[in-house]
């Protein structure tokens, strides 16, 4: 007798689950893109391209090699597609993703990442995907280990390399990647990690958000999110196992947080925040156009801090009034060989133009045993290391030392200055004498280049000076006899000033801009550029806080240059300021020997302003 199949009873969901599923929860992160977004969760994972370490024998080492030839090809071939795909991308998105794919490409040519993985297939005999992952990791070692100040950009850099060397490998293993098709509109998308790649496929005018358990506030994909105006958080670690897809969440990408499944209440601030967000990103916009213009028409000049060529479309976006202070050490890591006079043309020329009519001030290299760079380690003497680093051969100090470094830099800007408006500034200055070193190096780089007809300004670019030690700020009256113009530099400025680290949790409570004796150096500086008549400008932190504008321009500061996403915030203080008010103040604040009041004079004036601004 023919027994009917019994049917499966209905499966519950595990109790834990259940009542996960019905309670409110909050997981924190990084904020990365503001905004707030309101939406179903959607979930997406990528199937792992983990290979066990394999061996081969010396006579398949030809085909492994083969194989990871056909791997980059095929790579690249994805690249340009990806590319392609761009033109349906908001423009500043398309600006900030174009030279990373392009960099990408270089990566897959003949670069170190590649000859590395090589040389493992034929001298370690190892399969391809394990001679990529050895050497990337590798190269990401060497890079995470140098002694550099800027953390994020070590780490921007390492996970460059990863990046490729995890499309390599997909490719060898012929794994499928992540893919973002089938994300319901007014999602919010939440994801073990994104990957810059994955950034540009997804559709702005689709998904509410994204949220990742990995990831950070300064890498290409937190850029990339920030491009597309996409509200989003990273680093929600745990997130993964709370959320359910199809659950509601709200996601902040202002404070940096997301509520999964949120009640009644949460829902309803969530939409008032979402409400505010929109009426203030309005009236932020609006100031675009708007001259950055005190209440009593005093011009302030707002411009922007580059570190890498990508960021250029936050720039233009935010409005900056040019760009006072691209660093140029971009151009001379992750590389074996020192960049020469047509690569930094190369490089600078696209900034100048895309900046023009507006100034760019470029600063010439400023390495020394804190930033570890291969390309200048190779022959370099070992008085750059030392117990303290940063009191070493770094800055113009090392330049002075190595004038070919120098030469190379001054020449392709005096090449490029005829496409636009540039300045050249000098950093870490300690003396009068190593400003006119400097100058006489400047000036014969100048007839080298005018005896081989080369078209350079018949009136040479600026050469100023950074302020970032106390030797600098005390001797600034000397040193604004050589100079053409100063920058403070508040960071290294504070640091130097009060013998603090502000990356050692052991003394970095103790790091503080508004320390009486850092402000009297600021003061100092100041006001001996304004004896002189010469223009000086404030490119610290300090510039991009909107609570300190007021005491900034109370000591005669009328030139800020930050990250571009504070230009907005700090223009809208500066229209509701009164220079009179702001030089009263800076009065007050100037004759305080005391920090604790300092600050509560500080924030006392700033909740005044915020008053205002709402009004």
């Amino acid at each position: 007798m023919k027994t009917e199949p019994r049917a499966e009873p209905a499966r519950a969901e595990p109790p834990k689950r259940a009542a996960r599923k019905l309670k409110e929860q909050m997981v924190r992160g990084i904020a990365v893109a503001p905004g707030i977004a309101i939406g179903p969760i959607f979930d997406t994972t990528e199937v792992p391209a983990d290979a066990p370490r394999r061996r081969i024998t010396e006579d398949q080492a030809e085909a492994e090699r083969q194989r990871l030839g056909e791997a980059a090809a095929l790579s690249r071939k994805q690249l340009g597609k990806l590319k392609m795909r761009l033109s349906v991308l908001p423009e500043e998105a398309q600006e900030e993703l174009a030279p990373l794919l392009d960099a990408y490409v270089l990566m897959l040519g003949n670069s170190r990442l590649l000859r590395g993985a090589r040389r493992r297939i034929a001298e370690e005999l190892v399969a391809a995907e394990t001679a990529v992952l050895d050497e990337s990791e590798g190269i990401a070692a060497v890079i995470l280990a140098a002694k550099d100040d800027d953390k994020a950009g070590l780490l921007r850099r390492a996970q460059e390399v990863r990046e490729i060397a995890r499309r390599l490998t997909r490719n060898l293993l012929a794994t499928p990647f992540r893919s973002l098709k089938d994300v319901p509109a007014g999602a919010i998308l939440v994801a073990d990690e994104l990957t810059p790649a994955d950034a540009a496929l997804l559709d702005p005018s689709r998904i509410a958000g994204v949220a990742t358990e990995e990831g950070g506030a300064d890498g290409h994909t937190a850029i990339m999110l920030r491009a597309l105006g996409i509200p989003s958080v990273v680093a929600c670690h745990g997130l993964a196992e709370s959320a359910l897809r199809g659950d509601q969440a709200v996601l902040d990408g202002t404070q940096g947080f997301i509520v999964l499944r949120p009640g009644p209440a949460a829902l309803e601030r969530a939409k008032e925040g979402l409400a505010a967000f929109a009426k203030e990103r309005a009236k932020l916009g609006k100031l675009r156009r708007l001259p950055a213009e005190t209440t009593d028409g005093e011009q302030v000049e707002l411009q922007a801090n580059l570190e890498i060529p990508a960021e250029l479309p936050l720039i233009a976006q935010a409005g900056a009034q040019g760009i006072g202070l691209l660093r140029t050490e971009f151009l001379f890591m992750n590389r074996e060989d020192l960049p020469d006079e047509e690569a930094h043309l190369a490089a600078y020329g696209p900034i100048v133009e895309a900046m023009a009519p507006d100034e760019v001030t470029i600063r010439v290299l400023d390495w020394g045993g804190e930033k570890d760079m291969e390309a200048l380690a190779n022959g370099m003497e070992p008085t750059h290391g030392g117990p303290n680093p940063a009191l070493g051969l770094r800055g113009l100090r090392l330049l002075l030392k190595r004038p070919e470094l120098l030469e190379a830099q001054f020449a392709a800007i005096l090449r490029v200055a005829e496409r636009g408006k540039v300045r050249i500034l000098l950093p870490l200055v300690t003396t009068p004498n190593e400003v006119k070193q400097a100058r006489d190096i400047y000036e014969r780089v100048a007839r080298r280049l005018r005896r081989k007809g080369e078209k350079i300004p018949e009136k040479l670019p600026p050469l100023g000076v950074m302020i970032e030690t106390p030797g600098a700020a005390l001797a600034a009256d000397a040193i604004a006899l050589e100079a053409d113009f100063f920058a403070i530099g508040t960071n290294d400025l504070a640091m130097y000033t009060l013998a603090v680290d502000r990356g050692d949790a052991e003394v970095a409570h103790l790091y503080d801009p508004l320390h009486p004796a850092v402000l009297r150096l600021v003061q100092f500086a100041t006001e001996a550029a304004l004896r002189m008549r010469m223009p000086v400008s404030v490119c610290g932190e300090m510039a991009g806080n909107p609570r300190l504008v007021p005491l900034l321009l109370g000591l005669g500061i009328r030139c800020l240059s930050m990250n571009a996403s504070a230009i907005p915030r700090v223009k809208q203080a500066v229209r509701a300021l009164d220079i009179d008010d702001c030089a009263r103040f800076a009065r007050r604040v100037m004759e305080q020997s005391d920090p604790a009041r300092i600050q509560e004079l500080v924030m006392g004036f700033a909740n005044g302003l915020a008053e205002k601004v709402k009004g």
